[in-house]
C-alpha cells in the first residue's frame, strides 16, 4: 500500500476469487512488525500452487505487529489476523490461530524467520500421503542444526528440556521443544479440550495430551538467526516448562498456573531461608525482627516472579504493580492465618510426628490454595 512503508512482492489480487486453503500457518506474534512482511513474502514464495493462508495471532504487541498485519490483509486475502487483548501466552495464541482455521492441515511457526519457510511443502506432503498425522521440524535428527539462532546458554537448557521430557512424559520426539510444526486440523480439533493456554511449548502439550496415538514425521531443519527484533524467551521460561511437565505428569488435574504458583512459593522458601540467615549473621538482627523482614523479602520476590511468569498475561506494571504487591502481602498475610488455623485443627498435643507432620502439611496447602485463589481475584484479576 503506498505510504505505508512496507514492501510486498508476494501480494495477492484481492479482488481474484481465491480457492479454499488447504493450509494454514499460523504465526503468533509479539513486536514483530519488521519480521512478518518479509516472513508474508517468504511464505508466497515458497507454497507456490498451495493454496494457503496466514493467520496472524498478535498479543496486543505494542510495537504495531496487528497494524502492519492489516496493512498486508488488506491487499492479500490470504492473510487474517487476530488481535488478542487482555491474554497473552504463546501456546494459547497457537491454539486460538488452530481452531480458527477451517484448513485440512494447520501449521505453526515463529514471524521471527528463525524457521524454513521452505520446509512446508515438504510436511504438507508428509501429512497429505496418510503417512502421519503431524509433522515436526526437528533440530535434533540427521541434517538438522541449532546453527546460530540459539545462544550457548539457550542451546544448553533445550537440550535439558528434550531430555526431560522424553524420560518424564515418555515423549519419543527428538525435539520435543521444537516451536515449528504442522498437524491435521481434525488431531487438533480432538486434542484441542486437554491443551493449556499457558505456556510457551505448545509442540510438547499436543504430543503429551496425545498419548501416542499421534503418527508422527520428523523432518530436519537448521535454525536461522534472527533478523530483526530480540527473543521474548527468557530464563524464566525454565519454571514454566517444569509447570508443563508435572501438570501433564498429574494427568492434567491441576492447571499450569497452579503449579506455577507453588513453584514460585517453592522457590520463596529458599529467599526466605537466605534472608534470615544473612539479616542475622550479617546483619545482627534478632530472630523475630530479621524473620519479619525475611517474610516480606520472599513475599516480594514471589509477587516479582508471579508477576513475570505465572501471570505474564496480566502482568502488572507501573502504579498497578504497585497496588498488587500491597495486595499480595495482604493476601499471604491471610494466608499465613489460614495455615496456622488449619493446621492447629488437625494437631494434637499428644501426636506423634506423622500426624504434626500432616497437620503441618495440611496448613501449607490451606495457605497455598488461599494464596492462589486471592491473588488470583484480587492481586492479578481479569481485566
Amino acid at each position: 500500500m503506498p505510504g505505508d512503508g512496507i514492501q510486498h512482492t508476494g501480494e495477492a489480487d484481492a479482488t481474484a476469487p481465491l480457492a479454499a486453503a488447504r493450509l494454514s500457518v499460523v504465526l503468533p506474534t509479539y513486536n514483530e512488525r519488521d519480521n512478518l512482511p518479509v516472513l508474508i513474502d517468504r511464505l508466497d514464495a515458497a507454497l507456490a500452487g498451495i493454496a494457503w493462508e496466514a493467520i496472524v495471532v498478535d498479543d496486543n504487541s505494542p510495537d504495531g505487529t496487528a497494524d502492519v498485519a492489516r496493512v498486508i490483509a488488506a491487499r492479500d486475502p490470504r492473510v487474517r489476523v487476530i488481535r488478542r487483548v487482555g491474554r497473552r501466552g504463546l501456546s494459547g495464541a497457537c491454539v486460538e490461530g488452530m481452531l480458527a482455521s477451517s484448513a485440512d492441515y494447520v501449521a505453526v511457526m515463529d514471524a521471527d524467520l528463525q524457521h524454513d519457510e521452505t520446509l512446508l511443502p515438504k510436511m504438507l506432503a508428509a501429512l497429505s500421503n496418510g503417512a502421519a498425522d503431524l509433522a515436526v521440524a526437528s533440530r535434533h535428527v540427521e541434517g538438522g542444526d541449532v546453527g546460530t539462532g540459539l545462544s550457548g546458554v539457550r542451546a544448553s537448557g533445550s537440550g535439558l528440556a528434550n531430555r526431560l521430557a522424553r524420560v518424564l512424559l515418555k515423549v519419543t520426539l527428538s525435539d520435543p521443544m521444537s516451536g515449528f510444526f504442522m498437524i491435521r486440523r481434525s488431531e487438533v480439533e480432538r486434542l484441542a479440550p486437554g491443551l493449556s493456554s499457558q505456556g510457551f511449548k505448545i509442540l510438547l502439550d499436543i504430543v503429551a495430551t496425545a498419548r501416542g496415538s499421534l503418527r508422527i514425521v520428523e523432518l530436519p531443519f537448521v535454525f536461522r538467526e534472527r533478523l530483526h527484533g530480540e527473543s521474548k524467551l527468557d530464563t524464566l521460561v525454565a519454571l514454566d516448562f517444569l509447570g508443563l511437565i508435572l501438570s501433564k505428569l498429574v494427568g492434567d488435574l491441576v492447571s499450569i498456573r497452579f503449579l506455577m504458583f507453588m513453584l514460585v512459593g517453592a522457590s520463596g522458601v529458599l529467599v526466605h531461608m537466605a534472608a534470615l540467615f544473612a539479616m542475622m549473621e550479617l546483619g545482627g538482627l534478632s530472630f523475630p525482627v530479621a524473620q519479619t523482614a525475611a517474610t516480606f523479602v520472599a513475599m516480594t520476590t514471589n509477587f516479582w516472579l508471579n508477576n513475570r511468569l505465572t501471570y505474564r498475561d496480566r502482568r502488572l506494571r507501573g502504579f498497578a504493580a504497585l497496588r498488587g504487591l500491597f495486595t499480595f502481602y495482604v493476601v499471604c498475610s491471610v494466608g499465613v492465618v489460614a495455615n496456622v488455623g488449619v493446621a492447629s485443627l488437625v494437631y494434637q498435643e499428644d501426636a506423634g510426628r506423622i500426624l504434626i507432620g500432616l497437620a503441618g502439611l495440611a496448613g501449607a496447602v490451606m495457605g497455598a490454595v488461599w494464596n492462589y485463589a486471592a491473588s488470583s481475584v484480587l492481586t492479578w484479576r481479569k481485566a
